[in-house]
């Protein structure tokens, strides 16, 4: 039997898109935890994403895989059951799109929402209205973004989207409601109840009490530059 390993850190959302893939497609894998993973770094990780050095880290018979999207493309070739991208050429590549925008907005702004003070906060906030808009408006009409199966799109994206709420709750900002983002706000609910993710998901509270630390430090050093 193949022998299928993963390094990452609980607080980060990005290692939990490839643990839901790999739950979704019955692999069975060992999971390693990165201790303290903001201060240290692992020999293994180090060797294994020596790039980036960044978590999670995918390891496949010996060999590493970075980065959590990549990661997820190589589970949906290797393993093909459970399919996490759709079979229509079209569908997968407006998948692919969703994905991509994520990656090259969302992700940025994960970071930026949490680290921002002042002005620059406001900014971040700001540009996530906008990118919530644009998922509300275009990206979303059914159950998921792929139809009424959760997708790698879901996946991709609700990693972050679930993680923002903690944000909101730490920083005092509700961003998405009912009323302004009916859509989103629906599919951020069916999301949370599949047994997929809540049964594999960190405590809130734990996730709420890691970042409100990481957040309180954060402001202290801006007020004290």
């Amino acid at each position: 039997m193949a022998e299928v390993k993963v390094l990452g850190a609980w607080p980060s959302p990005f290692g939990y898109r490839v643990i839901w893939a790999l739950k979704h497609k019955g692999v069975k894998f060992e999971y390693i935890e990165e201790e303290d993973h903001l201060n240290k770094k692992s020999k293994l990780r180090l060797q294994s994403n020596p790039v980036h050095q960044k978590v999670p880290v995918f390891i496949h018979d010996g060999k590493p895989v970075a980065e959590s999207t990549v990661i997820l493309e190589y589970i949906e070739e290797t393993w093909p059951q459970n399919p996490l991208l759709p079979q229509d050429p079209y569908e997968r590549a407006m998948a692919r799109f969703w994905i991509k925008l994520g990656e090259d907005k969302a992700t940025t702004l994960f970071f930026a929402f949490i680290r921002a003070v002042g002005e620059d906060h406001e900014k971040a906030t700001n540009e996530w209205k906008e990118l919530l808009q644009i998922l509300e408006k275009h990206g979303l009409g059914k159950k998921f973004f792929g139809g009424e199966e959760i997708g790698m799109a879901d996946l991709a994206l609700g990693s972050v989207v679930c993680w923002l709420e903690i944000f909101e709750e730490i920083v005092g900002v509700k961003m998405i409601e009912a009323v302004s983002f009916p859509r989103l706000h629906q599919w951020i609910q069916n999301f949370k109840q599949e047994p997929l993710i809540k049964d594999n998901i960190p405590d809130r509270q734990k996730l709420v009490s890691f970042f409100k630390h990481r957040r309180e430090a954060i402001v202290a050093a801006a007020k004290a530059s």
